[in-house]
């Protein structure tokens, strides 16, 4: 009887050990196997915004208004000429070239009755000789439009842009051109020679009581 019950504490002792060397080989196993690399968390955004002060909206700085300026005399012919040459190709009326110039580029010389109505007779400035134009109301410039023609006077609609693409229109009044000393002296000289001739005034003659 004691031999057997050595024969099974042996054999259970040798059970025990085999099933925990199994385990040990198992758990060195698994702990060697790659691990499933986990999904990085998202990393929070930080606004940069102290979380314990005060909300405070941003104020947003405004760019400073600048009004734009027109380019020159030069680049402004080129540009008409384009348009007078595309106006060419499609067989269309081609821009005047009052289109070009600037209501301050110009005076007017002349305001006449016409067929057509009311019409104005302008200088160009900037070129020499200076060359005039014949405009109507509605005729376009570079940076206005002529609205109507009065005794006088002519009153212009001017544009005015801005750096942030805001058209301002303003009313803009151009005389007639009164002429210089020159002219007027010229004019004062001509005149007796075109105007009628007058009588003289004779002598009273005394009454005898």
């Amino acid at each position: 009887m004691d031999d057997k019950l050595k024969i099974r504490y042996l054999v259970s002792t040798v059970l025990i050990s085999c099933v925990v060397l199994f385990a040990g080989l198992t758990a060195t196993a698994s702990a060697q196997e790659p691990s499933v690399a986990a999904k990085p968390e998202k990393a929070e955004k930080s606004s940069g915004r102290d979380p314990f002060k005060k909300f405070e909206p941003a104020v947003r700085v405004k760019s400073a208004l600048v009004k734009l300026e027109p380019p020159s005399i030069q680049v402004r012919i080129d540009r008409y000429r384009a348009q007078k040459l595309a106006a060419a190709n499609a067989h269309v009326s081609p821009p005047k070239p009052t289109t070009a110039l600037l209501l301050n580029e110009m005076q007017v010389t002349g305001i006449f009755h016409t067929p057509r109505g009311w019409s104005a007779m302008v200088e160009a400035t900037p070129f020499n000789p200076k060359l005039s134009y014949v405009i109507y109301p509605g005729e376009t410039f570079f940076d206005g439009q002529l609205v109507a023609i009065e005794e006088g006077r002519l009153v212009f609609r001017r544009d005015i842009m801005w750096n942030d693409g805001r058209r301002e229109k303003s009313v803009e009044i151009k005389p007639l051109r009164q002429p210089n000393l020159v002219q007027a002296m010229t004019a004062a000289k001509a005149a007796p020679a075109n105007a009628p001739a007058t009588e003289t005034e004779k002598p009273a003659v005394p009454v005898k009581q």
